[in-house]
């Protein structure tokens, strides 16, 4: 794993011509390599520590193929895109010099990640053998991925609940419970190799924006928001990349700007000088998602440089990232986080909105929730959820600013980068945005 690594940590904080961009994505077979040895490394570390945790004795994942347990999916190797017939993962916490030890409950064998358990000529019955091997390790707690506040950790259906169940001995059937804190656990917890290769995705991710906001893509009186979401689709679909979801665009017009095209008839879709163009964008590379949101500027004519007043927005909104990140904390819940960063910035006399989730193996990950859009007071269930240390999260958020020289209505400032959080203090996975992307059609 490590030479990989190196070799992409190489390219993680160079910003190469558009041509040089694909050649920066690794080959199939090379990200299978890293994405198993990352795997393998977590399923090493971070499950065995999980399990100790919060004590728990098995952690028993069941999947169909197609029906798949979102957990799951994390733990399947690179050439495993699906489960195969019933897919049963079982870890089982021994408490000795043993570990945790690892098993599938299967068929096959889940690569030399978990050992074939089940011998079907033997025990014909899959669920018979899961209910041997759990007699036989006597659990005193079962950890099931069902849970009422994260869909992301109740996977377990209703046919696979029933039937786990009735295969096991009477005497085990009251020590089931919810895995919600291992499986949540398991997917917001980032690794040191996981962290390295976290920082080549956002710097991907990065330059695709400053080659979407440039000249060369956007014509103003041409291009309209559709033309360059759909570029951006393209892009990284050209890439061998893909999104996970789709590339919103939004743009933000003056007063006098929107008066003058709605006096000459000019369609408000299409992209004109003066406008503040809004992107919110993904991508999905080794496993791991990035959720940006940056700005940019089209120059007037005659302009050089993005006006003094919106260069003063942007800094309001970086301010906002401040507050809210000085705020983190071990132990601290989402809920709260969101109520002192609110607190502390009307205080200084912003008009904030957050709604920052978790980030990592999903886009909209599991983990602490710091408010939605439209729960400024705090999310019952995942907002209670407490801040754990080596975790990521998409800083996502709008400061409204006024600025008269915009018009009469706030400029909303809407930001979103993703950043670390190692248990003391936070970083930006790459270089936030504090300075508009110019687009220059000069």
């Amino acid at each position: 794993m490590r030479p990989l690594l190196f070799a992409i940590l190489l390219f993680a904080t160079c910003h190469t011509a558009a041509d040089e961009l694909a050649e920066r994505i690794l080959p199939l077979r090379e990200q299978a390599a890293v994405i198993d040895a990352v795997l393998a490394e977590r399923l090493d570390e971070v499950v065995p520590m999980l399990m100790r945790r919060e004590g728990i004795d098995a952690w028993v994942i069941i999947s169909r193929e197609y029906n798949e347990d979102p957990v799951l999916k994390t733990m399947l190797p690179a050439t495993w895109l699906n489960a195969r017939r019933r897919t049963v993962l079982m870890f089982i916490n021994h408490g000795d010099s043993r570990g945790v030890e690892r098993m599938a409950v299967a068929r096959y064998a889940v690569a030399d990640l978990f050992p074939g358990v089940w011998n079907p000529e033997e025990q014909p019955d899959q669920w018979a053998r899961i209910g041997e091997l759990l007699n036989e390790a006597n659990p005193q707690r079962i950890a099931l991925n069902y849970s009422d506040d994260y869909g992301l950790a109740d996977g377990l259906t209703f046919s696979e609940h029933r039937d786990f169940t009735n295969a096991l001995p009477q005497r085990l059937r009251n020590r089931i419970e919810s895995a919600e804190a291992l499986a949540v656990g398991w997917l917001e917890t980032r690794t040191e190799s996981e962290l390295a290769l976290y920082r080549d995705v956002m710097a991907v991710a990065y330059d695709i924006i400053r080659e979407g906001f440039s000249a060369d893509v956007v014509t103003p009186g041409v291009t309209t928001l559709d033309d360059l979401s759909w570029w951006f689709r393209q892009r990284v679909n050209d890439l061998g990349l893909s999104t996970w979801f789709h590339t919103g665009m939004e743009v933000e017009r003056a007063e006098e700007s929107r008066q003058h095209i709605a006096q000459q008839g000019l369609d408000p879709d299409v992209l004109y000088r003066g406008d503040h163009v809004h992107i919110d964008f993904g991508i999905s590379y080794l496993r791991l998602q990035s959720d940006t949101q940056q700005n940019a500027y089209i120059l007037k004519e005659g302009e050089t440089d993005v006006p003094d007043y919106l260069k003063k927005a942007l800094a309001e909104g970086n301010r906002l990232q401040d507050i809210l990140t000085s705020n983190f904390q071990n132990g601290r819940s989402g809920n709260e986080i969101l109520r002192l960063s609110l607190e502390q910035a009307k205080a200084e006399g912003l008009n904030p909105i957050i709604y920052t989730h978790p980030i990592g193996l999903h886009g909209h990950a599991a983990g602490t929730t710091i408010g939605m859009w439209d729960q400024q007071g705090g999310v019952p269930g995942s907002g209670d959820y407490l801040m754990q240390p080596n975790t990521a999260y998409s800083i996502e958020l709008n400061a409204l600013v006024d600025v008269p020289e915009w018009g009469s209505e706030p400029l909303p400032m809407k930001l979103e980068e993703d950043g670390f959080w190692d248990g003391v203090s936070f970083q930006y996975i790459q270089p936030r945005q504090t300075e508009y992307h110019v687009i220059d059609p000069n």
